[in-house]
């Protein structure tokens, strides 16, 4: 399908590679960051304190902590959604390029429209788990 559509599109594969593989550096970092932010939260949940006198077994979570938890709570589905729209945007990239080397100026238009859709419930679920894992799917 290469032909007169091909001038709208101007895509250097080696510079979209080089690019990409910034990001997935940059992407790691964030993947590391986050783990590290949920262990540290975590961390602090359970050594908050707590308002209660003396107990047996383990402490019970008190108001700060209960509030930390919260915090997780409202924050995680943010961070999921982020690191899925940076897996999507990403597989999208390398899809559109794919096409447009193939010549497919029509699918490749169609990848970069699909990549720029928010990530979907499922795609924000798979976000951490391990490749081949269905997630209650």
């Amino acid at each position: 399908m290469q032909g007169d559509g091909m001038t709208g599109w101007d895509i250097r594969p080696s510079g979209v590679e080089s690019i990409l593989s910034l990001v997935g550096l940059a992407a790691d970092d964030l993947s590391k960051d986050v783990r590290g932010y949920g262990e540290s939260v975590q961390d602090a949940a359970l050594h908050a304190g707590t308002i209660s006198g003396p107990y047996c077994g383990e402490a019970p979570a008190g108001p700060v902590g209960a509030a930390v938890a919260n915090f997780i709570s409202d924050t995680q589905h943010r961070i999921r959604f982020m690191a899925a729209r940076t897996k999507k945007s990403m597989d999208g990239t390398v899809k559109a390029t794919t096409e447009y080397i193939e010549g497919d100026l029509a699918m490749a238009a169609q990848a970069q429209r699909d990549a720029a859709k928010a990530p979907t419930p499922a795609e924000i679920r798979a976000v951490g788990q391990k490749p081949g894992h269905r997630g209650g799917e």
